[in-house]
């Protein structure tokens, strides 16, 4: 795994001991990239299931101001902090121990908004729709913001997830693993 583009290109990024993470493939985050980007002028970025960092890394990477890492791993915690030092990104990031359910509680209670929300949790947790809801009810997407679901294939994930949170973009990105990112659209007046 590496850093794939931006100020930090080229960097390895150390994954997450055992076999509780997942790790999204530098292929699968390249075409994420690609689709949503590729680079960003500032933003603030939530990382929900952290694993070993590498989107929100990647975002800030390409220009992303902040990002706010959540994992209740502790061993997924402490490489998301040595994969931000070895970036020298420590100083644009958060770094939390936490159950997902309470940390979006917790950011919805700090008026958190962000531009860019990862939401990949472990497949047989069954947490994305209970996670979307959250989300939303705590007015976490900014508007024209990205919230992007690591899911299984298989999974089928509603078009609109409000009035203006709208699958923007679909896309399988290999055997078991698909892409929907949904964006927050702004009507204009």
């Amino acid at each position: 795994m590496r850093v794939i583009s931006g100020d930090c290109k080229g960097t390895s990024l150390k994954a997450v001991p055992g076999k509780n993470t997942r790790p999204t493939t530098d292929k699968v985050k390249e075409t994420l990239f690609n689709m949503i980007g590729p680079y960003f002028e500032g933003g603030k970025v939530l990382d929900l299931y952290g694993g070993s960092g590498g989107l929100g890394i990647e975002a800030l990477s390409r220009g992303a101001n902040q990002a706010i890492f959540i994992d209740r791993y502790m061993p997924a915690v402490q490489t998301i902090q040595e994969n931000l030092e070895r970036c020298h990104l420590q100083n644009q990031a958060e770094v939390y121990r936490n159950d997902a359910g309470r940390a979006l509680n917790l950011l919805g209670k700090r008026h958190e908004t962000f531009s860019l929300i990862f939401l990949d949790p472990p497949y047989a947790a069954g947490r994305i729709e209970k996670d979307i809801e959250k989300i939303l009810s705590l007015d976490l997407l900014q508007p024209k913001g990205y919230l992007i679901i690591e899911h299984p294939r298989t999974s089928q994930l509603e078009e609109r997830l409000s009035s203006s949170i709208r699958r923007w973009k679909f896309q399988t990105a290999h055997e078991q693993t698909a892409l929907s990112i949904y964006y927050h659209y702004v009507e204009e007046s």
